[in-house]
């Protein structure tokens, strides 16, 4: 039995940018931090040649064509995995919709497990980029590239992406003192709202060329809160949220709607010094970075969301069950 627990992600300033549309051709710049909410991915053994899925549905099948979860499909196609597995898969908050990249962190801890399964090791590297296979090009998802790499790497994470197809990734490590003030001035509330990014995400796509001037101003501001964040400005990560979250809002209709801006506009009026809806926007989450001595009045003003206390977490995808034993002995 293998199981491996797979962090979600808070796109910080940048998102947007790491759409092949986008990079490939003037080059993206995110910055984001995992957290430590989590996918989990069991793989067992079993003693028939069945494939079982467990997931918000039940599937059982006799041939990995037949699997109707395209992500497990792929992933087991991938691995080289036939049958004879069930494979089940585990959430810390609501998986689809949540704008934390849950999507690509199934992902990401599926390979991870399926690879472990065959006892092969993998970089972090090697599944980003196996994950950005699989959910791009063969399930053909509208998505970007920054996802499958915060849950593959892990931290508080500079990406790069383009121009072209080339992808670095940079980890920020910092001190003990700007670690806990960055992690400590992130608010995270749910709206209660979940909603499938891709319409979203399509819209985006189609309106890149209409939307240079947003995008690369969210490219630039990435660059700012990097350089800022390395100096020790943690406080400068809220500014260029601030000011990513307005071009953000330009990008396609359905980023934002009057009771998220609402929202968003109390936090800062209750002292936050940024806030934005979290991934494609829509729903999902809403993330503010606000100085610790304004959080009773933000979360005074935010009453009406549920919030999610968070951490930065430090790793990336890992096993953190590994046993091989023969059933059939």
């Amino acid at each position: 039995m293998i199981i491996t627990q797979t962090p979600l992600r808070i796109g910080l300033v940048g998102g947007g940018t790491d759409l092949p549309t986008y990079y490939r051709e003037h080059g993206g710049r995110v910055l984001n931090t995992a957290i430590d909410k989590y996918v989990y991915v069991i793989v067992k053994q079993r003693f028939d040649d069945d494939i079982y899925i467990n997931y918000s549905q039940k599937e059982i099948v006799s041939r990995v064509e037949d699997v109707q979860h395209d992500l497990v499909r792929e992933a087991m196609h991938m691995a080289g995995i036939r049958s004879g597995v069930e494979i089940t898969t585990l959430a810390d908050i609501p998986s689809a919709g949540s704008g934390l990249g849950s999507s690509s962190a199934v992902t990401v801890g599926l390979l991870h497990a399926l690879f472990a399964y065959q006892g092969r090791q993998v970089t972090a590297e090697e599944l980003a980029e196996r994950a950005c296979t699989i959910e791009l090009d063969r399930c053909g998802k509208p998505i970007g590239k920054q996802d499958q790499y915060a849950a593959a790497f892990g931290g508080v994470c500079d990406m790069r992406f383009g121009p072209g197809d080339r992808v670095t990734v940079d980890r920020i490590h910092l001190g003990r003192r700007d670690h806990h003030r960055l992690q400590d001035e992130l608010l995270l509330f749910y709206t209660g709202i979940t909603r499938s990014a891709d319409t979203i995400l399509k819209e985006q796509t189609a309106n890149v060329d209409d939307r240079l001037v947003q995008l690369h101003r969210l490219r630039d501001l990435a660059g700012v809160a990097v350089e800022g964040l390395r100096g020790g400005d943690t406080r400068g990560v809220g500014e260029a949220l601030a000011q990513s979250w307005q071009a953000k809002r330009e990008l396609a209709s359905g980023v934002s709607n009057d009771w998220l801006d609402e929202s968003v506009e109390r936090a800062l009026k209750a002292g936050a010094t940024g806030a934005k809806v979290a991934g494609a926007g829509g729903g999902g989450f809403v993330l503010v970075s606000c100085p610790v001595e304004h959080h009773a009045n933000v979360r005074d003003e935010l009453a009406h969301l549920k919030e999610l206390p968070i951490k930065i977490e430090p790793s990336g995808s890992r096993v953190i069950f590994n046993v091989h034993r023969d059933i059939w002995g």
